[in-house]
């Protein structure tokens, strides 16, 4: 049975404000991934090293988003179970509103160890949730589709924008539509090196009121404008970026709703291969808030990929001081 979409707050329909992130204490890039995953480089330094970089970068990106009002729920990945790309959280699960949280497939077997039960358990505890839809019985079929990685939520229009990988198997998008209630869009896209692109959130993010879009790099033209136009139809404004801009995770970027109202999280790597055409017109519409990430997106993923929103009804009096 499909699940009946929840009315939305359109300020946190997009822009959440509260995040579940993963610290991670073993983290290096993953060689499991490396064939399909382009944005991936390997760490020149010892595993140590590059460990504990990670974790500073991570407990100073917290830090920030704390600061501006995010409630930002940490928990710990100790290393003992051999789950290096832990602090992509967003890919082994999601939230929606309405109460319902989605678990998904994933495509290589270390990512799988990734799927811990005292998160779903918090969920539980500290929002209020009605159903756990658990699709991770589809890698005994060879099936996989990580998340808010492999597809990006229009929760507005309900539109899941999916590009074709094997990351993003049709039969389970399909399954998680039907369930819960978006229309897949899916289409072709190619990296500036043309080589597939393994997860739509690194070629595209959608705000409240504007999209940023690998444009030049979703191969049919005709999909591309109906893309375009299907953004559009929701009053947002869409901004290309250009390959270049998309090689520097200009497009892995998530907003949020802080204190002060929503703001656009990326990193400095993604904020400074913006162009300033770009970058002026996104300052219009938000801040920016830029988090030093460069050690973990050696993994190839960035900000977003860190970030599990939660749009979830917190449970009163259920939440500590500011997720801590």
């Amino acid at each position: 049975m499909a699940i009946k979409p929840a009315p939305l707050r359109r300020n946190l329909a997009q822009a959440p404000d509260a995040v579940i992130m993963i610290r991670p204490h073993a983290f290096h890039p993953n060689p499991e991934t490396h064939a399909d995953n382009a944005f991936q480089r390997r760490a020149d330094a010892a595993r140590d090293a590059v460990s504990a970089k990670a974790l500073a970068e991570f407990d100073a990106g917290v830090a920030q988003l704390r600061s501006v009002g995010v409630t930002v729920h940490v928990f710990e990945d100790d290393g003992s179970r051999d789950t290096p790309d832990s602090v992509f959280p967003n890919n082994w699960f999601s939230t929606h509103t309405g109460g319902h949280v989605a678990v998904y497939p994933m495509f290589v077997p270390s990512r799988r160890r990734e799927r811990r039960q005292d998160i779903l358990d918090f969920l539980k505890t500290a929002y209020r949730v009605q159903d756990i839809i658990d699709y991770s019985g589809l890698e005994q079929d060879g099936l996989a589709l990580e998340g808010t990685g492999a597809m990006v939520l229009d929760h507005i229009s309900r539109i899941a924008f999916t590009v074709k990988s094997n990351r993003a198997d049709p039969i389970a998008l399909e399954r998680f539509c039907t369930n819960f209630g978006y229309e897949p869009m899916v289409f072709d896209a190619h990296d500036h090196q043309g080589k597939e692109i393994y997860h739509t959130n690194v070629l595209m993010c959608i705000g409240t009121d504007m999209a940023m879009v690998g444009l030049d790099q979703i191969i049919n033209p005709a999909r591309r404008a109906e893309i375009v136009e299907r953004l559009e139809e929701t009053g947002r404004e869409v901004i290309a970026l250009s390959p270049a801009e998309i090689a520097g995770f200009a497009g892995n970027a998530i907003e949020l709703t802080g204190d002060d109202g929503r703001f656009l999280c990326l990193s400095a790597t993604a904020r400074d291969n913006l162009s300033p055409a770009n970058r002026a017109r996104l300052e219009t519409m938000m801040p920016l808030l830029a988090l030093e990430v460069p050690t973990i997106e050696l993994a190839g993923g960035s900000v977003r990929c860190m970030i599990a929103g939660i749009h979830l009804t917190p449970r009163t009096g259920a939440l500590p001081p500011n997720g801590a």
